[in-house]
């Protein structure tokens, strides 16, 4: 599923809700915060156009980088690899990123 996701795909989502699923059963709320386009060279062949996602979520707990289970409304249920790149005035922020 995770493959056929694209810059489109989360550009409609964008300020929607996600839960990410913790192993103990609990969830985390996140909102996805932004949805970047990223850069490529000249020349260079993608079967998708590569971008980063964002989300929010709360300041604590602060996850590790890992795989993760979400779920949105929209998308149902599907596995992402996420980064916590820090917090900012809302909350900590953490990214996917898709090549």
């Amino acid at each position: 599923m995770v493959e056929d996701f694209t810059l489109s795909t989360f550009s409609e989502l964008a300020g929607a809700p996600f839960r990410l699923h913790l192993d103990d059963g609990s969830t985390l709320d996140l909102e996805l915060v932004s949805v970047t386009p990223t850069p490529t060279h000249p020349g260079e062949t993608r079967e998708r156009a590569p971008f980063s996602i964002v989300f929010r979520g709360p300041t604590e707990p602060v996850l590790p980088q890992r795989t993760y289970q979400f779920e949105n409304d929209s998308l149902g249920a599907f596995e992402l690899f996420v980064v916590p790149i820090g917090p900012d005035d809302s909350g900590m922020q953490y990214e996917a990123v898709f090549g």
